[in-house]
C-alpha cells in the first residue's frame, strides 16, 4: 500500500507540473503580446538614437540619429545627427522599400531590411516594429529562467522571405509580454547575433502607455578578433532616449525631407 500510495502521490505531482506549464494558447498570446509592444499602430513616435559601435582591438565609434516611426502606414525615417562626417546621411522606409540618402553624392540608394546600419552590427529592421507573429511560426516554446525573469522561450522560423533571418529564439517575460533575449540565426541554424534588451523605460503615449528599451546589447557572432588567444566579437549598443508620441509632419517621411535636412 505504501508503494501504491507513493506512486499515486508522485502522478499527482507529475501531473501538477505537466498543467502548471503554459499552454499553447497562452504561448501565442505572449508571443502576440511581445509583438505588439514594439509597434505603435495609433501614433507616430519620435526618438533620439545613439549607437555605440566596439571593434576589438579597433576602437570604438558612435553615431547619433533621430528615428521618425509611423508603423499605421509602415514608414520610418532615420535622420543621422553625428558625428560630422556622418551628418545628414539618413534612411526612409515606405511603400515596403528601405532607402539610403548620402549626402557626399546627393543621390539614394536601395537598401533592405537586412543590410547592416553603418557598418555596425545592427540591421535596418532593428529599427522597426518586429513582427514575430506575422512574420514567423511558432515551432516550439518552453517556460525558463533568464536572470531574475520568468520567461518563456520561443523558437521562430521564418514565413516571409522579407525578414532578415530564418529563425529566431525569443525570451520573452512572462508578467509583461516584453523581449528580454534574442538570438538570430541561420537557415543552417548557425547562430549569428544575441540581443539583449537589460531594462525598459514606461513613455506615455496617446491612450496608453509604451515599454521602450532603454538600450539594446547586439553581440555578432561572425564578425570578431583574436586577442590575447581569445576570439573578442564585435558588439553595438543602441540608447534609446527622449522618446515622444505624438503627430510628425508628413514631409518627415519623404526623400525631400532628408535632402533639406542634410545641408542644414
Amino acid at each position: 500500500m505504501k508503494k501504491i500510495f507513493g506512486i499515486l502521490v508522485c502522478s499527482l505531482l507529475c501531473v501538477g507540473s505537466i498543467f502548471a506549464q503554459i499552454s499553447k494558447t497562452d504561448a501565442m498570446k505572449l508571443l502576440q503580446q511581445a509583438e505588439d509592444s514594439t509597434c505603435f499602430y495609433n501614433t507616430d513616435m519620435k526618438g533620439d538614437y545613439q549607437i555605440v559601435h566596439d571593434k576589438p582591438g579597433e576602437g570604438r565609434n558612435i553615431l547619433t540619429a533621430n528615428l521618425y516611426r509611423r508603423d499605421s502606414q509602415k514608414k520610418w525615417t532615420i535622420l543621422i545627427t553625428g558625428p560630422e562626417k556622418d551628418k545628414g546621411k539618413g534612411y526612409l522606409q515606405f511603400d515596403s522599400n528601405i532607402w539610403f540618402y548620402d549626402p557626399a553624392d546627393k543621390r539614394f540608394t536601395f537598401s533592405s531590411a537586412r543590410d547592416k546600419f553603418q557598418n555596425t552590427n545592427a540591421n535596418t529592421s532593428d529599427f522597426a516594429p518586429q513582427l514575430y507573429v506575422q512574420d514567423y511560426s511558432m515551432e516550439s516554446y518552453e517556460e525558463v529562467k533568464l536572470g531574475k525573469f520568468d520567461c518563456v522561450v520561443f523558437t521562430l522560423k521564418a514565413t516571409s522571405k522579407n525578414v532578415a533571418y530564418a529563425e529566431l529564439k525569443l525570451w520573452v517575460s512572462k508578467n509583461d509580454g516584453l523581449m528580454r533575449k534574442r538570438e538570430d540565426y541561420s537557415l543552417s541554424h548557425q547562430r549569428l547575433r544575441t540581443i539583449a534588451v537589460p531594462s525598459y523605460q514606461k513613455i506615455k503615449g496617446k491612450g496608453r502607455d509604451y515599454s521602450i528599451p532603454v538600450n539594446m546589447v547586439i553581440q555578432d557572432h561572425l564578425r570578431g578578433k583574436k586577442i590575447n588567444e581569445k576570439i573578442e566579437y564585435e558588439k553595438t549598443v543602441i540608447s534609446i532616449s527622449n522618446v515622444i508620441f505624438e503627430k510628425v509632419d508628413d514631409i518627415v517621411y519623404t526623400k525631400p525631407y532628408l535632402e533639406t535636412m542634410s545641408v542644414q
